[in-house]
């Protein structure tokens, strides 16, 4: 760092300084200031930089400062559309303010995110919504696109997030008409992309900005040569999101999408081509064929293991023929207009997909089926996107920051670096701002079953239940698997009925993650059973929660086919599989959850683990330092202590 930056930075964050006069309850943190001279560092010398900031550190603040004083056009990609809002709608604007600096930003989504005109105008004049309810949240979005600016969903808070209806009035990648729609003047998406060329600062998720890089579809490919810096924000999600961008996949869902697509056209533009409608009937049970030819719900299986599936097959076969008479039937029909043209191209392209799932024996790849309740979807994913993701940083010089509050093991980076394959990185880490000495607890009890028991949730329960009274509610209860969830939730109704307790009840899937947040704040005392959604990007402040209990170690599921054939390449490398990727990832999750307890320098609460490995395996011992330094205890006098002090 230079001497007149270093000054700069002084001044900025500094006690008295720019974001301090401008921020209320701003305090000087040594942790952030440190972070955002790093960044500047990366960012001037056009360098890749993994950081992990701990909670409290201020890490947004922290890139952003050095990044909006670069005067390079930068990009943010954030994990989750939640933080892409706050970016853009708070902390962006009150660190421009701050800095008093004139840049423009831009919020770009997926195009899903927006009311697709030509699509809610035929899906209006069709009248095909299954319900009352569908029709009535269709004209609810009519009303809103015809007074929006933006035509952005999340602005919309009378139709919820996942009413059916929402598929009507969007477009999709695969059904969009692009500068052939009569409606491209008006179209949200282009004007969302073109606001996003123009601006300096742009902000985007990591779902998008990968669909982007892949597909070159939804405007990166223009954004990315004119960018001097990409920052990923919760950048612990993208060695997965990578993988699934990477890879390639076909659900049921497009193939009755596109059954249905099918049915408006051959009643509007081809109605003297009677073969289509039941040609759209077989492909849409065809589709819903292949669901019900698995009797398992909620469940991943690698190719292999369907090989004597023979109604598994039926069904392939059978949408692979519906797939290619619709590509014959259509290509005589595409001259008609842009609707039947690309009614064609997908179907083509979805019997392309089809097919390569199919004949795919590559070694790179592992061929799975993932399982619904109410569909399927085939994946090939890469055994490794390292090469790949470096391939992407290759190119026009340009910073890569990487951070977020858990990306390493004790400081060790090296399985997420593996993992993206940035080998030449820079890294650094800071730990939280916050004294978790003071202010936390890690109990861990002492007599508990093996975790892969039988008893062990009921057991969970049970120690669970003084710490409960103890904290007066306020509490998470973290599972790793929905199964453990549900009959600890079971459990719990039945101890609360038995002993008295009147703490509310809650559990994940009573509404959605947002209104059980809400719920659970405005309530004071509740208790929440969750499982993995619930992990990470959760963030309770104050007393509303004093106790976070999870289970066990949050080790990936063995089954999981994209792990077992990670695991068997490593093995067959001479390496230690567990060791050298399952111990750092279940560490790394740990670390997520245990995130949930300190979210303000005010908060205090105990952390409760209730996993005996921590201390009867020499490997449990290893995780425990990766965690906040908190004092540890196995005893439960320590916990009704640390609550009645608090009172």
């Amino acid at each position: 760092m230079n001497a007149p930056l270093a000054q700069e930075f002084a001044a900025i964050f500094g006690a008295g300084g720019t974001l301090a006069r401008r921020i209320t309850g701003y305090r000087v943190r040594t942790q952030q200031i440190e972070m955002a001279e790093e960044v500047a560092r990366a960012i001037r010398d056009c360098a890749t930089l993994v950081c992990e900031a701990g909670t409290g550190t201020g890490k947004t603040v922290a890139y952003l400062v050095p990044a909006l004083l670069s005067g390079g056009k930068v990009i943010i990609s954030s994990g989750t559309k939640t933080l892409q809002d706050q970016l853009y709608q708070r902390d962006l604007p009150l660190v421009r303010e701050a800095l008093n600096v004139s840049l423009t930003a831009a919020l770009l989504k997926g195009r899903a995110n927006y009311v697709c005109h030509h699509h809610l105008e035929r899906s209006l004049d069709q009248a095909l919504l299954p319900t009352r309810d569908d029709a009535a949240h269709l004209h609810r979005i009519a009303r809103f696109a015809r007074t929006s600016v933006r035509g952005d969903r999340s602005e919309l808070a009378d139709v919820p997030e996942d009413a059916p209806a929402w598929a009507f009035a969007t477009s999709t990648r695969e059904n969009c008409l692009g500068s052939k729609c009569g409606r491209y003047d008006d179209c949200f998406v282009m004007a969302a992309r073109r606001e996003a060329l123009a601006a300096d600062i742009v902000v985007v998720n990591h779902h998008l900005f990968f669909a982007d890089l892949m597909l070159k579809d939804e405007g990166m490919a223009e954004l990315l040569p004119a960018c001097n810096t990409v920052v990923f924000d919760e950048a612990h999600q993208l060695p997965q999101t990578a993988a699934l961008f990477f890879g390639e996949s076909l659900s049921t869902g497009q193939m009755i999408e596109l059954a249905r697509d099918l049915h408006i056209e051959a009643a509007t533009t081809a109605r003297d081509t009677p073969a289509l409608p039941a040609l759209a009937a077989r492909l849409e049970r065809s589709a819903r064929d292949l669901r019900l030819s698995m009797s398992e719900g909620n469940a991943r299986i690698a190719a292999q293991a369907l090989r004597s599936s023979a109604a598994f097959h039926a069904a392939l076969e059978s949408l692979a023929t519906c797939l290619a008479e619709a590509g014959a039937a259509l290509e005589g029909l595409a001259e008609r207009g842009e609707e039947l043209e690309r009614l064609a191209r997908r179907s083509a392209d979805m019997g392309a997909c089809l097919a390569r799932w199919r004949a795919d024996d590559s070694s790179e790849f592992v061929r799975w089926v993932e399982v619904y309740s109410q569909a399927l979807q085939l994946h090939a994913t890469p055994l490794s996107v390292g090469e790949i993701f470096r391939k992407q940083l290759e190119g026009r010089p340009r910073a890569w920051i990487f951070t977020s509050a858990t990306l390493a093991v004790s400081g060790d980076f090296s399985l997420y670096c593996g993992e993206l394959g940035l080998t030449e990185a820079r890294t650094a880490c800071w730990d939280s701002s916050f004294d978790y000495a003071a202010h936390a607890l890690l109990y861990i009890p002492r007599d508990l079953p093996e975790p892969n028991s039988t008893e062990h949730t009921r057991a969970v329960v049970e120690r669970a239940l003084p710490v409960i009274r103890a904290s007066g509610g306020r509490a998470f209860l973290l599972f790793t698997t929905l199964r453990g969830m549900r009959l600890a939730h079971e459990v719990l109704r039945e101890a609360f009925a038995r002993d008295g307790l009147r703490y509310p009840l809650l559990q994940q899937g009573e509404g959605s993650r947002s209104e059980l947040l809400e719920r659970f704040r405005r309530l004071g005392n509740a208790v929440l059973v969750a499982s993995a959604s619930f992990w990470e990007g959760v963030d309770v402040r104050g007393e509303a929660l004093s106790l976070v209990v999870i289970d066990k170690l949050p080790f990936a599921p063995p089954d999981d086919p994209v792990l077992q054939a990670r695991l068997e390449q490593i093995e067959k490398s001479g390496r230690n599989p567990f060791m050298e990727y399952q111990l750092p990832q279940a560490a790394i999750a740990l670390k997520q959850g245990a995130g949930r307890l300190i979210r303000d320098e005010d908060d205090r609460g105990v952390l409760m683990i209730c996993d005996r490995r921590l201390y009867s395996k020499p490997y449990g011992r290893r995780i425990i330092p990766s965690l906040p330094p908190m004092r540890l205890t196995r005893e439960l006098a320590d916990v009704t202590a640390f609550f009645a002090a608090a009172r």
